[in-house]
């Protein structure tokens, strides 16, 4: 028997990896985070099996129906919301597992930040804007930031920051981040990303709270903060530039590329 931890994706029911989908479809038990992943998901499961929200359950109760389904000989298919690795709580059930000696694995999804992206149709990563992603979130009633991570240190950097589980903390991070990009600095605010609601606040680190709070949304939601968003002025990346020589286009296959284009 075997516990497959498999990401759902942001929300739409199409986002899901062929090979979560397919392990939904196989496994006879499923426990799924039913307030982040949709039902439409969980409908795959075979007729018969035993489908369990564990929004309302604690640790204890979810493990206690992994045992018994351990106990049956069946495999089990624990769905969380995007991708598991990130914010999953994924840890801490891995570890009560590997005291009981019950096996599993792990099935990547699509993150919330990618799904944003796709949505937004921008890219995280500019030449010469931000090279760099940062995926933290902000202490409020969580557990608190190890010491280094806070968001004041992490701005310093100027990267370009996915926030998560953070947007009833705006004017936090508004105060954090404003001495680092600037007031005019461009955010925007992803609520309930790949479901049929999905929602997108754009603003600036000096009017982006105003805007969410007359929007009431409280949670759910992901704050992207960077210059890269909404960015038209960067610089082109090497990747594809003609003089740019590499391992798979140095000057003669440049050279060839050239002469059959100014042939045809």
């Amino acid at each position: 028997m075997t516990v497959h931890f498999v990401g759902a994706g942001p929300g739409a029911p199409d986002l899901i990896t062929v090979r979560g989908l397919k392990i939904i479809q196989s496994c006879p038990v499923c426990l799924y985070a039913g307030s982040l992943v949709p039902e439409e998901i969980v409908k795959a499961a075979p007729a018969g099996a035993l489908v369990l929200d564990t929004a309302p359950m604690h640790l204890d109760e979810i493990i206690g129906h992994i045992r018994t389904a351990h106990d049956a000989g069946q495999d089990v298919a624990r769905v969380h919301s995007g991708d598991p690795s990130l914010y999953g709580a994924i840890a801490e059930q891995m570890r009560r597992l590997d005291a009981l000696g019950i096996d599993y694995d792990v099935t990547p999804g699509v993150p919330a930040f990618a799904a944003a992206a796709a949505a937004l149709k921008t890219e995280f990563t500019l030449p010469e804007v931000a090279q760099t992603v940062i995926l933290t979130r902000t202490s409020m009633q969580s557990s608190a930031m190890p010491p280094g991570e806070e968001l004041e240190k992490l701005g310093a950097s100027r990267a370009t920051l996915a926030i998560h589980l953070s947007v009833r903390n705006l004017p936090y991070i508004q105060r954090a981040l404003t001495p680092h990009y600037g007031e005019d600095c461009p955010v925007v605010v992803a609520f309930r990303v790949g479901w049929p609601d999905q929602q997108f606040i754009h603003g600036s680190l000096g009017d982006i709270a105003k805007k969410v709070r007359a929007e009431k949304l409280t949670r759910t939601a992901l704050v992207l903060v960077g210059h890269v968003l909404g960015h038209r002025t960067f610089k082109d990346s090497a990747l594809y530039d003609a003089a740019h020589e590499h391992v798979l286009r140095n000057r003669k296959t440049a050279a060839k590329a050239s002469a059959k284009l100014t042939k045809a």
